[in-house]
């Protein structure tokens, strides 16, 4: 003990960040969501509710819409944007020239730091039916102009495409480190064998990155019902609401808008639970038909 006390010391600060910031604030989003919770007499003294929040939220007439909602942008998300930075990092992998190596990188990056809201901004911008980039090129082609934020058809597209244009480059980097790992002694002993950089790819390139992929999918797959709904609050509007309102827009109306705390913890604390089932889920599968898994 006396040896590692300075360790110890070094950690402690973390820790009680941790325990400050992180678990207590989980532990009363848990307590309150079982109560009806009055910000003015705080969590002892605010009446006990049970289950009352969880059968609102259950026996809301929007729960099949948003539970629907929140699926289908999540499945899209994994069938288009997780898997485009594997075919990124890849492709780019098997750029010889330096320097186009690194521009590209750098420029994959940069909209992952722009802000959200400018994001929004834009795409009102670009699929606006006056004056629209995108409506400028269709008229160009005989089309008619299209209001796509007005149309819920439209909306599972959209916020795909935005959410694959500004995660693309960020979440390949990931990707990029474990390319790096893989040892090209392997690279060698396919040329050898007659591999060309196809055969190279899919039997060297894909396995050696294969447990990152499975690490990454399992998280997202914890995820299912939670999506990045600042993006869907700042493009949505009463027209879209059928394809657009998801888990998060709805929390967010009736948790912070209407101030019904209680009611935003509880479905807070489902989505946990439910992320939880599915990630055990997942990972039991791939613990059986693989050799990665998260524990």
């Amino acid at each position: 003990m006396k040896k590692a006390l300075p360790y110890y010391l070094m950690f402690l600060l973390p820790f009680i960040y941790y325990v400050i910031f992180r678990y207590a604030p989980v532990i009363m989003a848990v307590l309150i969501s079982f109560m009806d919770y009055n910000v003015y007499k705080g969590i002892l003294a605010s009446p006990f509710a049970g289950f009352k929040h969880f059968i609102d939220f259950f026996d809301s007439i929007y729960f099949t819409r948003l539970i629907r909602n929140t699926l289908i942008i999540n499945l899209l998300n994994l069938v288009f944007v997780f898997p485009a930075p594997i075919v990124f990092a890849l492709l780019l992998n098997e750029v010889r020239n330096a320097f186009i190596k690194r521009s590209v990188q750098t420029i994959s990056y940069l909209p992952h730091f722009v802000s959200t809201v400018i994001v929004a901004s834009m795409a009102v911008t670009f699929l606006s039916p006056s004056v629209g980039l995108i409506n400028n090129l269709l008229v160009q082609f005989g089309i008619e102009r299209i209001a796509f934020l007005q149309k819920p058809e439209y909306f599972w597209w959209i916020y795909t495409s935005i959410d694959l244009w500004k995660t693309l480059g960020w979440s390949a980097i990931l990707y990029f480190a474990a390319l790096t790992g893989i040892n090209t002694e392997l690279y060698e002993a396919a040329k050898v064998d007659g591999a060309n950089r196809w055969r190279q790819m899919w039997h060297v390139t894909l396995p050696g990155i294969a447990p990152t992929i499975i690490i990454l999918l399992l998280l997202k797959i914890g995820h299912m019902l939670e999506t990045g709904y600042e993006l869907i609050i700042l493009l949505y509007n009463p027209n879209t609401y059928v394809t657009a309102d998801v888990i998060g827009s709805y929390v967010y109306r009736r948790g912070i808008l209407e101030a019904n705390y209680s009611f935003a913890s509880a479905v807070g604390l489902f989505q946990s639970v439910m992320g939880l089932v599915l990630l055990m889920i997942s990972n039991r599968l791939a613990r059986k038909y693989s050799e990665t898994s998260i524990w």
